[in-house]
């Protein structure tokens, strides 16, 4: 009995220590400080909002509030915390299978809710039915393992492939979004090569065919 605990315990740091490694990756994926008007999350840094530090009163220069300053003055290892806490633990995205970690993950980071939600949507049409609800419950992770189990080579690709059109519907519908979805020089811009990172390569589109997807932007 005090053998399987032990073995328990391993697991449990070996999937923390796996989680901060994708916290990492995903903080070098956003970069650091960044204020841009267009973006509705506000000062960013390292990938977490304003809007997190107000919801967490992360006032980190003590003055009573939380502003475009505290956010500046947020560390990497402060981040790291956060992403684990708020964006993988919270929304208990070690309920799903352990191949859907990082994307998911990273999904949530960049969009929240619908991190989840898109899976759910995806199961949903694979004839798992769900609610997309963005919360992850015994039927959102049963229906993942199931769904897994049945498309073990597609599924990752599946939910990429679900992120990649999110991001484009979004920059269809806001025109302030599009210069995150296509470079200046029309190739593909960072939502859109952040999507494929967790696309295999031959469901990565061509620089034609995202020409061709965004042709309408003007």
């Amino acid at each position: 009995m005090e053998f399987g605990g032990f073995e328990l315990i391993h697991e449990l740091e070996a999937l923390m220590l796996t989680v901060e490694r994708i916290a990492q990756a995903i903080i070098a994926r956003e970069g650091g400080f960044v204020n841009d008007p267009d973006d509705p999350g506000g000062a960013t840094n390292f990938g977490v909002t304003i809007h997190t530090m107000r919801r967490l009163g992360l006032d980190l220069t003590g003055d009573g509030r939380v502003t475009a300053a505290d956010v500046r003055k947020l560390s990497r290892a402060e981040a790291v915390r956060i992403f684990v806490d708020e964006y993988f633990e919270r929304p208990r995205i070690a309920w799903l299978p352990e191949p859907l970690h990082a994307t998911v993950f990273d999904m949530q980071v960049n969009a929240g809710l619908w991190g989840v939600k898109l899976l759910q949507r995806l199961l949903a049409r694979m004839a798992y039915p769900l609610r997309a609800d963005g919360l992850i419950g015994p039927k959102t992770r049963d229906a993942a393992t199931a769904a897994l189990a049945a498309a073990p080579d597609h599924l990752v690709d599946a939910y990429g492939i679900e992120r990649r059109n999110y991001y484009y519907a979004l920059a269809d519908r806001r025109v302030a979004s599009r210069k995150y979805a296509r470079r200046r020089d029309g190739g593909k811009g960072g939502w859109i090569v952040r999507a494929e990172e967790f696309i295999s390569p031959r469901y990565h589109l061509t620089d034609a065919e995202h020409r061709a997807r965004t042709g309408t932007w003007g």
